[in-house]
């Protein structure tokens, strides 16, 4: 008798441009976002993680993953990421342009959970895993993931530090409160990562430059058919920086510093 042969998987990796993690944050004159011209952007870092999981999965379990595919939804400057994602491994990426009219803020967790619905339910049916980051550091909201579960009605497992296959399932250790938890999903499933599950690798010269090389595929999000205008279910009033730490004082005792203390209502 022949051995069952194991089924091939494909893993879709959502991936969003960010301003670097590295960058000092500025609020914009009229106060409506942060300040984005001329600031470096990069792949957002948790982002990246899902990506090198992507591929450690696939190094891991070579008989196991067929695919690796990356997704972006945003302007056409948010390529360079999916580029970035290419030479670090991933097969073949997925633009999803936004209209120039909408900006940054406008591309919220809701909208993005349904145009990567709408990916899984047509462009990119055959997918079994879902790996992406589990919040981005620009808004941190982190709720696409759960949205995206929601609306694919698929079993979910957040901030995960540690993902093993098998067959149709993934074994993920996931960090809670006071410690970790090892929960088991049938696939297909999302899994959403946290920092401690791997440390991205840097892209190889050659890799970058075969990168150039491998396939984008490019729809607009009236191509899934969403209608942007609609989506947009969150206003910013207002962005202020936090108010300026003042310098710490002295004191000459123990009991000074506790009548201090008591003053500014501490004990």
């Amino acid at each position: 008798m022949r051995p069952t042969r194991t089924a091939l998987l494909n893993i879709l990796v959502p991936i969003k441009r960010t301003v670097d993690y590295a960058v000092k944050i500025r609020v914009n004159s009229s106060q409506t976002a942060v300040e984005t011209n001329g600031v470096k952007h990069s792949m957002n870092p948790f982002d990246e993680i899902a990506v090198e999981e992507a591929v450690r999965l696939r190094e891991r379990l070579k008989d196991q993953v067929k695919s690796i595919k990356v997704v972006t939804i945003g302007s056409s400057k948010a390529s360079d990421v999916l580029r970035t994602a290419l030479a670090m491994g991933a097969d073949t990426g997925i633009h999803v342009e936004t209209d120039l009219n909408l900006p940054e803020p406008n591309i919220q967790p809701l909208l993005v959970a349904k145009a990567l619905a709408a990916l899984l339910k047509d462009k990119a049916s055959d997918t079994d895993l879902v790996i992406m980051g589990k919040q981005a550091i620009d808004d941190d909201m982190s709720q696409t993931g759960g949205m995206l579960a929601g609306l694919m009605n698929w079993p979910i497992a957040n901030f995960a530090s540690k993902v093993d296959l098998k067959d149709k399932s993934a074994e993920v250790t996931r960090e809670i409160d006071g410690g970790l938890e090892k929960i088991k999903l049938n696939l297909p499933a999302v899994v959403t990562t946290d920092l401690r599950l791997n440390e991205p690798r840097y892209a190889t010269l050659p890799n970058i430059m075969k990168a150039k090389k491998k396939k984008i595929e490019k729809y607009t999000l009236k191509d899934l058919g969403i209608d942007q205008d609609k989506e947009v279910r969150l206003e910013i009033l207002k962005v202020t920086e936090p108010p300026k730490r003042k310098g710490g004082a002295k004191v000459e005792s123990v009991d000074e510093m506790v009548e201090k203390l008591k003053a500014a209502g501490v004990l």
